[in-house]
């Protein structure tokens, strides 16, 4: 989601465009006529022979039964980027770390999708069946989001939250032709393999479990596979990005919280946190680091973004950062290019490796897109342009999707090491959190907040007390 109007003020006044800076951008494909070339072309061949022997000959499959593949790769020329970049696709799962359609359609429909065609929803929105097709999306983590609000008030987070999951389940269901629920690595692969679109949840605020392990554990029972420790507020437990420091990262029951997800086998999300919790998270998380949704501080300087000294520490953890594609995550303005997007991931490559890299666009949840990367049907451009820049095809499907799935393997094998534990019973101190404020939330405009939802979001006034709210994105 976008950023806030505090985030917006502090934006650089210029963003440097220098993508010869970046040893990826500097690789260039060889001469078709070249040594090299003809002996990669040789290599492609032979890898085609093996593929069909492996295919047809006796127990060709993989450990989990599948068929290596359907028919024999056809092999292309080395500067076909964009039908290589469709070959990647076709036997790698492109996997989104985050997409706000659901939230997008309880504020554009209420909810109610029996009626509604989402198979061609027109350009006012950034995905729909059709083009997830188009896109060759191999799996997508549907956000369950709900806005931020104010401990001193009653709230209704949970059962906000409990809809989202629940309208995503219907959509999926919907849908079976297209997509699938999905709840583990294995899932993501099989039902790749059978061409539909595996469906998983991410939970995008630590505010809604309403400081209950409980809750998170039932989340996780529905189809939770991360949550984000923070949106744009900080919690009772965890700093937001956001806003003055509360504090200071993690608290006791913030790192209880990390600890409960990591036995769950539940990704600990730290985008939208500040520099302090991610640094507290690196420390105490026994499972992978996890971005789902940012881009690189050192290109775009905003406190959404990751920055260098973090992704230097992404191998220790085994991370991988989702790189945003809002345009003023990636170039701090309204204006960005697929281009840009790229230099993001070039940047994480650099500094953390191709190993910890991935993509978690923001579809439908931003109020703008970079040109060539307006919607989920443009993937198979942006891993074409990687291509172009020399990405090797073995880093590419680790961008695309193999990274991600590496990392959601490992959280599940810590997970099932953790079976013997007994739930965590800690609780959150309410007097503590009644004298801090469960939220201490980031004022827009003064003294007032303004969430970032839509003009017309009729049920989120009506949520809020009726307040005319304005369209920024919600990031």
């Amino acid at each position: 989601m976008g950023p806030s109007r505090s985030e917006k003020a502090s934006l650089p006044i210029a963003f440097s465009d220098n993508r010869s800076s970046y040893p990826y951008a500097k690789r260039r494909p060889t001469s078709i006529s070249s040594p090299a070339r003809l002996a990669a072309l040789l290599t492609a061949a032979l890898a085609a022979i093996l593929l069909l022997h492996c295919y047809w000959g006796p127990g060709a499959g993989d450990s989990s039964g599948f068929k290596l593949a359907d028919v024999a790769e056809e092999v292309l020329p080395y500067n076909d980027f964009l039908g290589r970049a469709k070959q990647i696709l076709k036997r790698v799962p492109l996997i989104d770390g985050h997409n706000d359609l659901p939230i997008s359609l309880q504020m554009r429909n209420g909810g109610q999708i029996n009626g509604l065609n989402l198979t061609d929803l027109g350009p006012q929105y950034h995905t729909d069946m059709k083009r997830l097709k188009e896109g060759r999306v191999g799996a997508q983590f549907w956000s369950a989001y709900v806005p931020c609000t104010d401990y001193t008030k009653k709230s209704d987070d949970v059962r906000f939250t409990l809809e989202q999951i629940d309208l995503i389940h219907r959509m999926v269901d919907s849908y079976p032709e297209t997509l699938e629920f999905a709840r583990s690595s294995h899932d993501i692969a099989r039902i790749h393999k059978h061409g539909r679109v595996a469906s998983l949840i991410g939970l995008e605020g630590g505010h809604q479990i309403d400081n209950s392990l409980g809750t998170l554990r039932q989340y996780y029972d529905l189809g939770v596979r991360y949550m984000t420790l923070t949106h744009t507020c900080h919690t009772a437990w965890a700093d937001s990005c956001t806003g003055e420091p509360l504090h200071g990262g993690l608290t006791d029951f913030g790192e209880t919280v990390v600890g409960e997800m990591n036995r769950l086998g539940m990704l600990v999300d730290i985008s939208h946190v500040s520099h302090d919790t991610m640094r507290d998270v690196l420390r105490v998380s026994a499972a992978p680091l996890f971005f789902s949704h940012s881009s690189a501080y050192e290109l775009c300087k905003i406190p959404r973004n990751v920055p260098d000294d973090i992704l230097r520490q992404l191998p220790k953890k085994d991370g991988v950062v989702m790189i945003n594609f809002y345009p003023r995550f990636v170039s701090c303005s309204a204006n960005s290019t697929l281009e840009l997007v790229a230099d993001h991931i070039s940047h994480v490559a650099e500094v953390a490796g191709p190993e910890h890299v991935g993509l978690g666009s923001d579809f439908d949840g931003i109020d703008v897109v970079p040109k060539g990367l307006e919607d989920v049907s443009k993937y198979p451009d942006l891993i074409a342009e990687l291509l172009r820049r020399g990405f090797s095809e073995k880093e590419v499907e680790g961008i695309v999707g193999k990274n991600l799935l590496r990392i959601l393997e490992r959280t599940e094998q810590i997970a099932k090491k953790s079976r013997g534990e007994k739930p965590a019973e800690l609780r959150a101190s309410l007097s503590n959190i009644e004298s801090r404020k469960r939220h201490h939330l980031s004022l827009l405009n003064g003294s007032r907040q303004k969430l970032l939802y839509f003009k017309t979001a009729l049920a989120v006034k009506k949520a809020l007390g009726g307040k005319r709210l304005e369209f920024v994105g919600w990031e």
